[in-house]
């Protein structure tokens, strides 16, 4: 009996130091876990891009990550601001990973952060933006002022360079930064910078005028309509321009029935130069009566000296305007 009971106490014991024992080592691993714990606040100084998030939980630093990143997108062209939402361009962060980053990070840390976005989105974009906001230059008119020619003031245009503008929004989108973009754009001028001829016929007084834009060049006598053909008042231009042409009676008219189309020569009623008017078969021209010059004698033509035709001829071109005027 003493022997068996010396035993049973020795299990007891043993039973005992293994609880004891086991005891320990359960609570110093469970002491480890909650001496450790995982951080539930980013550390002091620790940014997400350019978004300062230290301080913060996960869930203040996705709201504060977002507000930034997705903030509107605001193009400055001309006198007004065009706004545009990234997610208009499919614009993604992979933020769960950068917040988990973010807290085990060390204080003051900066975090990269790439969205990703569509390319062609943004470039599809500045065209519609370019659409909207280009203006073409918007040459000076030419106008008659006291019978002279003068000319309004021409007005620049503008294009959106569209390369860099859409560069620029890219940048903004991927660097999580927000400032009013100035669209970068070129000037746009009128070509018709160099002074051009310019004609104004006084049927009155039978007086061609030539300036140079609104610099007066030269005047010419000249012969106009008959009063049952008077020359046409308006503003036309030059339409053709022949050397030594043939002439073409206006057989529809009674004055000409009859009459036969007339070769280049000494006779020729169009002398050696025609200068056709988009006023319908009136046009400037040398004539082979130099003394109906400073009358109304013509059939609705303006009639010059054949080297005075010859002369002008030479110092205008297709579409240079021509003012014929009652005075």
């Amino acid at each position: 009996m003493k022997l068996e009971s010396r035993r049973s106490v020795a299990k007891r014991a043993g039973f005992i130091l293994c609880l004891v024992v086991c005891a320990l080592g359960v609570g110093a691993s469970h002491a480890r876990a909650d001496g450790t714990p995982a951080p539930t606040v980013i550390a002091d100084g620790v940014q997400i891009g350019p978004v300062a998030v230290g301080g913060m939980n996960s869930d203040q630093a996705t709201a504060a990550v977002q507000a930034a990143y997705f903030a509107p997108v605001v193009v400055h062209v001309g006198h007004r601001n065009y706004s545009v939402s990234p997610h208009h361009f499919h614009t993604d962060l992979d933020l769960a990973a950068a917040i988990q980053t973010a807290l085990t990070a060390l204080p003051d840390t900066v975090l990269a952060l790439t969205p990703t976005l569509d390319s062609e989105l943004i470039a599809k974009w500045v065209k519609t933006l370019a659409a909207k906001t280009d203006r073409p230059a918007v040459a000076g008119t030419l106008l008659l002022r006291n019978s002279r020619p003068f000319f309004t003031h021409s007005h620049p245009g503008r294009a959106l360079r569209r390369f860099p503008t859409r560069m620029l929004i890219r940048h903004a989108i991927l660097d999580g930064t927000r400032t009013t973009i100035a669209a970068p754009s070129k000037t746009l001028t009128s070509s018709a910078s160099k002074p051009e001829p310019v004609i104004v016929i006084h049927r009155g007084s039978n007086r061609l005028y030539l300036y140079s834009g609104s610099r007066f060049v030269r005047v010419f006598p000249v012969a106009t309509g008959q009063a049952a053909w008077p020359t046409p008042l308006g503003h036309f231009e030059i339409v053709v321009k022949q050397v030594n042409p043939w002439w073409y009676p206006p057989t529809q008219d009674s004055w000409a029935a009859g009459a036969k189309p007339v070769p280049p020569g000494p006779g020729n009623p169009l002398g050696t130069r025609w200068m056709g008017l988009s006023a319908p078969g009136v046009g400037i021209h040398g004539t082979d009566e130099p003394w109906s010059i400073g009358h109304s004698e013509s059939h609705g033509c303006i009639r010059m000296q054949v080297p005075s035709a010859e002369w002008l001829f030479n110092r205008v071109q297709i579409g240079t305007p021509v003012f014929i005027i009652a005075s």
